[in-house]
């Protein structure tokens, strides 16, 4: 069964909001690094993936999910990657990421930024 395993926001400030989860919630970090056009701090409650992104500018991948400060995907984890992109396909979706490119963004038939992930992908502390 798929189930989601990561949520990912986008901030203007890495240090403030990590602080902000840290403190009040209790979150741990668990990796950070720069992928692409942004910075992700990997964030952690145990369970869920929790990623603060922050981009350098206002690429393509920056304004998928609008301008700002917002949740710009979550993340689902499935078993079989192929049969599942398939089946989004079957269903109408949009897929956004380069063929071959991990993790496999896709645009649901509402409009919804999501993302495939093989089991593991997220670390937990």
């Amino acid at each position: 069964m798929a189930r989601i395993v990561h949520i990912a926001l986008k901030v203007e400030d890495l240090e403030k909001a990590a602080r902000f989860y840290e403190t009040v919630f209790g979150f741990q970090r668990v990796e950070e690094g720069q992928v692409r056009d942004h910075t992700s701090r990997h964030l952690s409650d145990g369970t869920i993936d929790l990623a603060l992104i922050k981009y350098q500018q206002q690429s393509p991948e920056a304004l998928l999910s609008g301008k700002g400060p917002c949740i710009h995907h979550f993340g689902i984890e499935v078993e079989d990657l192929e049969a599942s992109v398939r089946e989004l396909k079957a269903s109408g979706c949009e897929i956004l990421s380069p063929p071959g490119e991990l993790p496999v963004k896709f645009r649901d038939p509402n409009g919804v930024v999501a993302e495939l992930v093989p089991v593991g992908r997220y670390k937990t502390p």
